[in-house]
């Protein structure tokens, strides 16, 4: 079974990091930086940090793991909240974005309140009532 990981990333300013899709022919979404785990990462934590620094040329810390599920497709996905230091875009160099077909990236900094999480079009849903959660709770800052 494919896993997917990704990071619900936690700026110094206690912020968090989301990836706009802007696709040709269907209306904007966001998602959370990450990916799949490949055959050379010795760990799930480990891919989830390459994959941060791929997409986002980011400098990560993982805190914890927040959330698993079964995608649509049969993958297992592990959400880990994570700390990022430093980021730059524009030095990102993962392999998705070097491909025409796949539409727009628009990395996103949004506050971590319910409000600002549920104005999004955050994919999957189930993560967007997840982080809601938390953040009513207040999970996610208290590291």
């Amino acid at each position: 079974m494919k896993q997917r990981v990704r990071a619900v990333l936690i700026t110094p300013r206690n912020t968090t990091l989301v990836m706009k899709r802007v696709r040709p022919g269907s209306d904007p979404y966001w998602v959370i930086v990450g990916g799949g785990v490949e055959e050379t990462d010795a760990t799930r934590e480990d891919a989830l940090l390459r994959e941060v620094r791929e997409e986002i040329a980011g400098d990560g810390e993982i805190i914890r793991l927040l959330h698993e599920m079964e995608n649509a497709k049969g993958e297992k996905e592990y959400f880990y909240l994570a700390r990022v230091h430093t980021w730059d875009f524009a030095d990102r160099t993962g392999p998705e974005f070097a491909r025409d077909d796949r539409g727009e990236y628009v990395l996103e900094e949004i506050p971590l309140t319910t409000k600002a999480i549920a104005n999004l079009n955050l994919l999957p849903e189930e993560i967007s009532t997840v982080l809601r959660d938390a953040i009513e709770r207040g999970d996610l800052l208290a590291l």
